[in-house]
């Protein structure tokens, strides 16, 4: 018997045509992809068969880690029973650890290999014939590993092996959107096509040009040359390089760029540059390896492989998100057994026909944007309002959007779109459509609402409503009545905000809702939107006709309503209301994780743009008059000490002024005067080195002079990479410890104080605080002078010998990377403006990372680009892991001080763009509360399991950890939630006492608890005992906490109404087995034990009052406390 274990389906799918076509006589084969099998039985059955077979061949994408579990006992059953083993990878590469696993000749092993490689039912026949005639004696004779094209065009009318040119020339019609349909080899070699086919036809029944194509892959050429992928340099372009279609949809997995981290993640290699010069936007259809049952019923959509396979890999790339085309179903055996049992869950892709309707009109219209005159194009600007205020008209976090959008219309004009009447300014943009008919009800007229700029008449709005699904038709009743309700409803329509400029409608997001249906807030997170949200965004697409549209700024609540999470069906209030026009969105590039929201439940390209320009907080009123004290004090101790006691007591009661003395920790004015003003000193001196905002950011505006200066300084603060900061730089040139001023500002200042900083305006040096206050006018005054000198790589020289006196490598190491690089990216802000005209034009927006720029991450500019995060299985990463043991240790020992003891259990708020943009500082920080490390693979850095750290090594208790995680968290990081439940199980399970696992003693107390209370002791080895739920969110398919909806409809009383608020939101529990229960008894059970409260800020590009976001879920957190 042939034992035949693989990773891939298609290799099943071949394998069983193959077998179908073998001699009746032909021996049995036994195949298995065990990806699909779960559990220990059936793992088990992989080592029942290989104990029969005569031949055991394994192809493993993943190598050993494709089945953990089954592979080395198998290895072990093989080399005792003498059976020949013999072990691929699933791609191209040699993986050395199965070639040792083999115990057969090398070159039996390449034979077998050649035939798996090349693939395809003919070397699959020739493959068992190898086998059978090398290891069972038979003497069927067999062909040599046979070549099939890696690469090629398919098109279920026309025969294989067309030539492209020939293909295009056969069936392309002038005039037509042309769209390539990009699709596994292993597809097209294994007959599983059944979804390419049905995606072909419905995008040619949309008047399309469709250029069908297979591939091995789109990273590797598997001609080994190092030459570009022949998809793209043959198949894809013509013998000019120009690209035969204007959109490509892809349907495979992965991203075609290599990865790695500097700071950031980063997409890197020659196709980086291609994907660029190709200029051809990318669509992701996604081929989910789930069953659709499982999807439908599913309120997070697509599961982590999925995932991280086809939505976040392929961000890299700059690809369009959409929704999975293709399910995973069993099928029947076409051999019929006549050869022996093929694996029970065989499994062919089906497609999906009303999500491949949805792709290919989105995909149409993106194409269309590349052939329709700019002039005639129809352009949808929203701005996003909620509140629904006119105060908050066009909030976003750090972006002037009033004056984004005129320079948006600037440009649009400029660049040929029919723009008219534009206004002057922001202002002027934001009273015309106040005054036109705004979202503010306070405010808002009955006439206002008849003169709308558009309006939907019941009976059209009730044609819409009917098209749709039946579940969003109940829901969409049972929530506001019979359609079209009564939400800005005007005589018998609905209508619609905003002002027409031409071509051009710029428009208010409409209220999501709870503003109408106050109660729903205490009890329905999963509030749908009004009949007059739907109406709107139908309004734009079916009667303004907008071919696109453009979101402004971070960030509306369209990508935020109910549904999947990834992966969206139609009933899913994102689709019902944008549907499928093509959407663009500036954002701001320090939030990936919001973006990606946008990117992933709304088929968003995000056009990232910089953060608002930063300075220093500085001093002024009462603590710069407090500074002129201190600085008279420090003269008259040499001068005049007689007035010492006098200043003493000025500068005393101009603390309690302040408020100081409850910061500093002082009750009473100290003895030790002098030491007390050093104390006051240091801190001063962080509070002015504080990084602030200086302002707003424009979209396609570069920062000019001191703003320039200031943004400078504060990207070249810390070190980014390899690359030294530039106050450190300037530091070690003058032989002082950076490190000491940053940890010690109140020390006193080292002698002597270094010319440099000794300044010439009197004011004393003091503290090590003063000198880094010295140290950042430095950094400012060397931009200043390249500034002046047009920031010229030649004036570096120049500028480091005027600042220190003398020649120092590092600081001109800095200085050039400014001006070589960090300050041409900074010109590039321009691309905001130009990528977004480049989008709408049908183009290819280059993709780019993200994070906060000023964190060590200045090497993410220039903006303007489609930005990506990070890889979710690398999380967290090491670097990760070292701040997130450091943040633990210092909560830690803060409590300690304060308390005189440890904390028996911390609560922490968990955001998904958080972990994104630090690569997972606070999972890492649980993880070192529980005392439990994670383990990576050395080579991909992805975590791969967790090991407990020793008491003895830890030197401490293990804290209890629950996190309350953000709706984004749960969609994006499953195999998180997964990861931190581990973690919580593994420490439950420990042989502790409870004085040193606060898990342990937790878990007892609730035991006892419900003894006393006569509920039982429950299961105590379940992995669900929901005594051991820890990690708490969002109803499945909603977002956020609830409090801002309670806060802004005054619809509050007590805190105890916002923590019933709090509760209601994020009473729902997440592990590995229980997806999203309600579980409001024990949500409230361990708030009740929390006793630190606990959210992170990461960076200082933003703050508590750019966003509700840390209000409601710190401050609900703090309030449910």
């Amino acid at each position: 018997m042939i034992l035949f274990v693989t990773t891939a389906d298609t290799d099943l799918l071949t394998a069983d045509r193959a077998l179908a076509g073998l001699p009746a006589d032909f021996p049995e084969v036994t195949a298995f992809n065990p990806a699909n099998l779960s559990g220990d039985g059936e793992q088990q059955a992989i080592l029942d068969a290989a104990a029969k077979a005569d031949v055991v061949v394994l192809r493993l994408l993943g190598g050993k880690r494709a089945m953990p579990e089954v592979f080395d006992p198998l290895v072990r059953l093989c080399h005792e029973k003498g059976t020949p083993l013999i072990a691929c990878p699933g791609h191209q590469e040699w993986d050395q650890e199965l070639v040792t696993a083999c115990n057969v000749p090398p070159s039996e092993l390449d034979t077998v290999f050649s035939y798996l490689i090349r693939g395809g039912v003919t070397n699959f026949q020739n493959l068992f014939l190898f086998l059978s005639d090398s290891y069972l004696g038979s003497e069927y004779g067999h062909e040599a590993p046979a070549e099939v094209p890696w690469e090629g065009v398919y098109h279920p009318d026309e025969p294989d092996g067309m030539d492209a040119q020939d293909f295009v020339r056969r069936r392309f019609q002038p005039g037509r959107p042309s769209v390539a349909v990009l699709f596994y080899r292993a597809h097209w070699m294994s007959g599983n096509l059944q979804t390419i086919d049905a995606l072909v036809r419905r995008l040619e029944e949309l008047g399309a040009n469709v250029l069908p194509v297979y591939s091995f892959s789109l990273k590797h050429n598997p001609e080994g040359d190092g030459q570009l992928n022949r998809t793209f340099s043959e198949i894809l372009c013509d013998s000019n390089g120009d690209a035969r279609v204007h959109l490509i949809v892809n349907t495979m997995g992965m991203s075609m760029t290599d990865l790695h981290q500097d700071g950031a993640t980063f997409a890197t290699g020659p196709q980086v540059d291609y994907l660029d010069k190709l200029n051809v936007p990318i669509i992701q259809g996604i081929f989910s390896t789930g069953k659709e049952t499982d999807w439908e019923e599913s309120s997070l959509g697509l599961g982590p492989i999925d995932t991280a396979m086809s939505v976040a890999l392929p961000e890299f790339d700059g690809r369009i998100i959409t929704v999975p085309i293709s399910f995973k179903e069993e099928v029947s055996s076409e051999s019929n057994g006549r050869h022996g049992k093929m694996d029970a869950r065989l499994q062919r892709n089906l497609p999906r026909p009303d999500r491949i309707d949805f792709l290919a009109r989105l995909s149409v219209k993106w194409a269309a944007l590349r052939l329709k005159p700019n002039s005639e194009k129809r352009i949808a600007i929203i701005l996003s309002n909620y509140p629904t205020k006119d105060a908050r008209v066009g909030n976003a976090v750090g972006l002037d959007t009033p004056a984004s959008v005129i320079n948006i219309l600037n440009a649009l004009k400029n660049d040929g779109y029919h723009v008219t009447d534009i206004p002057v300014d922001g202002d002027e943009l934001v009273h015309r459509i106040i005054e036109r008919c705004s979202n503010d009800t306070d405010t808002l007229t009955e006439e206002q609402l008849r003169l709308a700029v558009g309006h939907v008449s019941a009976k059209q709005y009730q044609e819409w409503f009917g098209a749709m699904p039946q579940k969003v038709q109940d829901e969409l009743t049972e929530a506001w009545g019979e359609p079209p309700g009564q939400v800005y409803r005007t005589g018998d329509s609905l209508a619609i905000a905003g002002i027409d400029l031409g071509n051009v409608f710029v428009g208010l997001q409409p209220p999501r809702g709870f503003g109408e249906n106050p109660i729903a807030i205490y009890h329905s997170p999963d509030l749908p939107p009004t009949h007059h949200y739907v109406a709107y965004y139908r309004w734009v697409r079916d009667v303004f006709k907008a071919d696109a549209m453009v979101h402004v700024g971070k960030h509306g609540t369209m990508e935020w309503l109910p549904g999947k999470g990834i992966g969206l069906s139609n009933a899913c209030y994102p689709e019902v209301t944008l549907e499928d026009v093509p959407l663009f969105y500036p954002f701001i590039i320090n939030n990936p994780g919001e973006g990606a929201q946008a990117k992933r439940r709304a088929h968003a390209t995000i056009i990232d743009h910089l953060i608002p320009p930063m300075t220093t907080a500085d001093s002024y009123g009462d603590i710069a008059r407090l500074e002129q004290l201190m600085d008279e004090h420090y003269q008259c101790q040499t001068l005049d000490p007689a007035k010492l006691p006098i200043l003493e007591g000025q500068i005393w009661d101009m603390v309690r002024q302040a408020d100081l003395d409850r910061d500093l920790g002082v009750d009473e004015q100290p003895e030790d005067f002098g030491g007390f003003i050093l104390h006051i000193d240091g801190y001063l001196c962080e509070l002015k080195d504080a990084q602030i905002k200086d302002g707003l950011h424009t979209l396609g505006e570069v920062p000019q002079g001191e703003q320039m200066t200031g943004l400078l300084s504060a990207l070249t603060r810390l070190d980014t990479g390899a690359i030294p900061s530039l106050r450190r730089s300037l530091a070690e040139a003058m032989g002082l410890d950076y490190t000491s001023l940053l940890d010690e500002p109140a020390l006193p200042a080292p002698e002597p104080v270094p010319a440099a900083l000794a300044g010439g305006d009197g004011t004393p040096v003091r503290t090590q605080g003063d000198l880094l206050e010295r140290l950042e006018e430095l950094s400012r005054s060397a931009y200043t002078l390249l500034d002046a000198g047009g920031f010229k790589s030649e004036g570096v020289a120049g500028t480091v010998e005027r600042l220190l006196g003398s020649k120092d490598a590092q600081t001109s190491h800095v200085l050039n990377f400014v001006t070589d690089t960090l300050h041409p990216a900074l010109l590039r802000t321009t691309d905001e403006i130009g990528n977004l005209l480049r989008g709408l034009n049908g183009e290819f927006v280059p993709a780019g990372p993200s994070g906060a720029p000023t964190r060590g991450m200045a090497n993410i500019l220039p903006t303007g680009r489609n930005f990506y995060s990070v890889d979710p299985k690398t999380i967290p990463s090491p670097t990760a892991w070292d701040m997130g043991v450091g943040l633990a240790d210092a909560l830690l020992q803060v409590y300690l001080e304060e308390e005189g003891g440890y904390p028996e259990m911390v609560g922490l708020v968990i955001w998904g763009t958080s972990a994104m943009r630090t690569h997972g500082d606070d999972i890492a920080q649980v993880f070192s509360l529980l005392g439990v490390k994670p383990v990576w693979q050395q080579e991909s850095r992805r975590v791969t399991g967790l090991e407990v750290i020793p008491l003895a090594d830890l030197g401490r208790p293990r804290i209890d950890v629950t996190v309350r995680i953000s709706g984004f968290f749960r969609d994006a990081f499953p195999n998180l939630i997964d990861l931190i439940d581990e973690a919580v199980q593994l420490v439950a399970s420990l042989d502790e006492s409870p004085e040193d696992n606060m898990i342990v003693k937790h878990l007892m107390e609730d035991r006892a608890s419900d003894l006393a209370d006569g509920l039982g002791a429950g299961p105590a080895d379940s992995e669900s005992d929901p005594a051991l739920y820890r990690i708490f969110g969002s109803k499945p398919g909603t977002y956020g906490a609830g409090i801002l909806a309670a806060i802004d409809e005054r619809n509050w009383e007590t805190v105890q109404d916002l923590a019933e608020v709090y509760t209601a939101w994020g009473g729902y529990a997440y592990t590995r087995q229980d997806f999203g229960v309600q579980a409001r008894d024990q949500f409230r059970r361990r708030f009740g034990q929390i006793v630190v409260a606990v959210k992170n800020q990461d960076n200082r590009e933003h703050d508590i009052f750019d966003s509700d976001d840390y209000m409601q879920y710190h401050g609900g957190m703090i309030a449910t406390v």
